[in-house]
């Protein structure tokens, strides 16, 4: 997957005439690299975000050079919620990184289709280190497993891929299903005109003896 990028000399209050103009504002920098102010067009970029998400090496060519890279952090405009920035991060191909991968829970649990219980998802995505050319754009989880209301999926019972470690406890629980919550079926109760007056007047006590009722962004 790659992308275009062309050096950035313009900054501050300027930058908002180049997002007009379908330029993004964005940063390249790591280990081995030097700072490096870019544009990208906008519309590249979101077809490029879409595709590869944050944990997908990435060739980012520039007029200097050629540099694989991740997408570490996308600036958002908080009322358009379209990207403002973006950081790029240059990575050594033959250094492990970390980087959180999504989870895609698959498959059928019996203890919700037949038991009727709610599939809950604890978490959605997961920190993992991997050398680049090994790191996932997903995570598949197989949630036929849960078959009663105490089965439940750890991290240590993922199945991850080559070269994959997970950063975290293998106890933690990714997913259970719970039993369906009971229906308050009960109406209800409309208090009458008398009770409304002796509410009133004083203390009001509640049948079967449960109590009365109370008065009244990094630097771009």
């Amino acid at each position: 997957m790659q992308l275009n990028a062309e050096t950035r000399n313009i900054f501050g209050k300027k930058l908002e005439k180049e997002r007009k103009e379908g330029k993004l504002p964005a940063v390249l920098y790591g280990k081995k690299v030097e700072n490096e102010p870019l544009f990208v067009d906008a519309k590249e970029f979101n077809k490029v975000w879409e595709e590869a998400g944050e944990n997908t090496i990435i060739k980012l060519k520039t007029s200097a050079s050629d540099v694989e890279v991740l997408i570490q952090d996308v600036d958002l405009d908080p009322m358009k919620n379209k990207p403002l920035h973006i950081d790029f991060l240059a990575v050594e191909m033959d250094k492990p990184i970390t980087a959180a991968v999504p989870l895609i829970f698959e498959g059928i649990a019996s203890s919700v289709k037949e038991l009727g219980g709610v599939l809950v998802k604890v978490i959605h995505e997961i920190e993992v280190e991997a050398l680049p050319k090994d790191l996932p754009h997903e995570i598949k989880i197989d949630i036929s497993k849960l078959a009663t209301f105490e089965d439940k999926i750890h991290l240590g019972d993922i199945v991850l891929p080559k070269g994959v470690k997970i950063i975290g406890s293998s106890e933690e629980v990714a997913a259970l299903v719970e039993l369906p919550r009971e229906e308050d079926e009960t109406p209800a109760e409309t208090e009458s005109i008398e009770e409304i007056k002796v509410e009133k007047k004083g203390k009001k006590t509640v049948e079967g003896g449960e109590g009365e009722a109370g008065g009244g962004e990094k630097k771009k």
